[in-house]
């Protein structure tokens, strides 16, 4: 049954945001300055009128499949009201517009951060970096969490513009002394029983390269060592603590001093990045676009 709907009423769409971003109902009343009973009023009236369930009532509480929809929205409506506000000459005097992105550590630690001082710094932004797996990043857009995102994902959240930014490689490397104590005899069989490093329990490199190599499926080694930043990753890596999958820019130097050996030359891993954001003509965002992308073109593979 498909349900008639004229509006969204904006004091319910803000108070629905407000209820997501405080967590619960009193103190979303609280940051709005009216009852919690007039909070409740709104989100019910909100979902009657879109005819669907928004928020899951726990504590706290946290939106449907339905209710991110509506928070999206919200906050995409409230960038475009500071951006009028800012053409208009509305704003306070010192106000400073936010610009929140998520990207995952890898590019983080290597060409992302050079990004940020190429961005225009009239008006004054204020950047909040939320990191995540970079197939876990679109999660946090389509929850309306981030305006833009570095994904693995081609496909577009509903909303947003997506747009290739090239390709990461990764190299198979470990310590000399690793390699000569765990990595004697074929490799597809040493690295099943060798330490591995991951980056968290969702990281699926290592054991995607091992299962390549072994033309089907098999896990990397029943020791695993998680490591949940890249700086750690690769200083761990170095160390001798395990195999993993680095990054080339920050493998290459280390294989040249000859702290790491690559365990297959001729098999990198490349992963596809993506640059997604909102469907927004905001000023911000266009002008941190326009750095991503011109940096994505010089520092990853095309």
């Amino acid at each position: 049954m498909r349900t008639e709907l004229t509006e969204l009423p904006l004091d319910q769409v803000r108070t629905l945001l407000a209820v997501v971003d405080e967590g619960t109902f009193d103190a979303a009343a609280a940051a709005l300055h009216v009852t919690p009973s007039a909070v409740s009023q709104r989100v019910k009236a909100l979902e009657q009128s879109t005819g669907r369930v928004l928020l899951v009532r726990t504590k706290p509480v946290r939106p449907t499949e339905s209710g991110e929809v509506v928070v999206r929205f919200a906050r995409q409506l409230a960038r475009l009201e500071r951006d009028a506000r800012a053409e208009l000459g509305l704003s306070a005097a010192g106000e400073v517009t936010r610009v929140s992105i998520a990207v995952n550590a890898d590019s983080l630690a290597t060409w992302f951060l050079p990004v940020l001082t190429r961005v225009p710094e009239d008006p004054p932004l204020c950047f909040e970096l939320r990191r995540e797996d970079e197939s876990r990043t679109a999660t946090l857009l389509r929850e309306g969490l981030v305006m833009a995102a570095v994904t693995s994902s081609p496909d577009p959240v509903a909303g947003c513009s997506v747009r290739p930014l090239g390709r990461m490689r990764y190299l198979a490397a470990a310590s000399p002394a690793f390699a000569e104590r765990h990595l004697g005899g074929p490799l597809r069989e040493a690295l099943v029983r060798a330490p591995v490093l991951v980056f968290d329990r969702s990281d699926d490199l290592q054991d995607a390269f091992v299962r390549r190599l072994r033309r089907g499926r098999a896990d990397a080694g029943a020791v695993r060592h998680h490591v949940p930043t890249s700086e750690g990753f690769l200083a761990a890596v170095t160390a001798g603590l395990g195999w993993g999958l680095v990054p080339e820019v920050q493998a290459l130097p280390l294989l040249a001093d000859g702290r790491l050996v690559e365990l297959a030359p001729k098999r990198p891993v490349d992963v596809p990045l993506y640059w997604q954001q909102w469907k927004l003509d905001s000023p911000a965002l266009v002008a941190v676009t326009q750095a991503v992308t011109a940096a994505a073109a010089q520092a990853l593979r095309a």
